[in-house]
């Protein structure tokens, strides 16, 4: 029996959002799923390249990892590309709003790519939304 796919949609700038869609996709990979994340809006900014901005914590608990040294979902992103089979596709729309070129961005992330081939992607999987 195979392991199904995971697909995981961020669009959220908190950092308990990108930190939970960065844990699904580290341990889904490295567990054995593909996995596959689409970062778009609000999201896409902390994946640029040299960004070294903070995500704002939604509650208590944000503040919280922030102290007690939590990986960063940046580095559990990039280890799950690096160690699992995860892909992480920037949303080609955002790029445009945003105005940023591919190679703006962190190297190991993959190929722009639209919501209808993410969704098309997402048809049999598992999917999660931050």
């Amino acid at each position: 029996m195979s392991t199904p796919s995971i697909c995981i949609i961020v669009v959220s700038g908190s950092h308990e959002r990108l930190q939970m869609a960065a844990m699904l996709a580290s341990v889904g990979a490295v567990s054995g799923n593909e996995v596959n994340v689409f970062l778009s809006m609000n999201s896409l900014q902390y994946f640029a390249k040299g960004a070294d901005i903070a995500a704002p914590a939604e509650g208590s608990f944000g503040e919280l990892m922030a102290v007690k040294n939590v990986p960063p979902f940046k580095s559990l992103f990039e280890q799950a590309v690096e160690l699992g089979d995860a892909k992480i596709y920037p949303c080609s729309m955002a790029l445009d709003v945003m105005g940023l070129a591919e190679d703006a961005l962190e190297p190991w992330l993959g190929e722009p790519m639209g919501l209808t081939k993410f969704l098309s992607m997402a048809q049999d999987a598992q999917v999660w939304s931050f």
